[in-house]
């Protein structure tokens, strides 16, 4: 859990979700136009007025778990659905962009897998 390769995971991914979370408040990174039914459901999103919000929200705050190191068990596995939501939506709807959305869910599941040591007990 401690290893070299795990705290590079941990902050590759941190980093990431705060860059993209913060980027959802404050566009400070041009992101490329996405095909017409990409672009039709997150206007569907951003016309709620909050989702888009919410999830900018969580990727920073877990960003920042993952950064500073506290409570990386519980962060990973609130970033379980929204890696894959970000998946799921790259595969279905914009598949020229989908290598941020596999790397988020790869490095996801590595520390998933480092830390399956500290969900033993919701199986039990």
């Amino acid at each position: 859990m401690n290893s070299q390769f795990t705290k590079i995971v941990r902050i590759l991914l941190g980093v990431i979700l705060l860059v993209f979370g913060l980027n959802k408040f404050h566009p400070f990174i041009p992101l490329p136009q996405p095909p017409e039914a990409a672009a039709n459901f997150m206007n569907s999103l951003a016309e709620t007025g909050y989702v888009l919000y919410v999830v900018a929200f969580f990727e920073i705050v877990i960003g920042i778990m993952l950064l500073s190191k506290k409570w990386v068990p519980f962060a990973i596995l609130l970033l379980a659905p929204i890696s894959l939501n970000i998946l799921l939506f790259h595969m279905f709807l914009d598949v020229p962009a989908i290598a941020t959305a596999i790397v988020v869910v790869a490095l996801n599941g590595i520390l998933i897998y480092k830390y399956r040591q500290k969900y033993s007990p919701l199986f039990s």
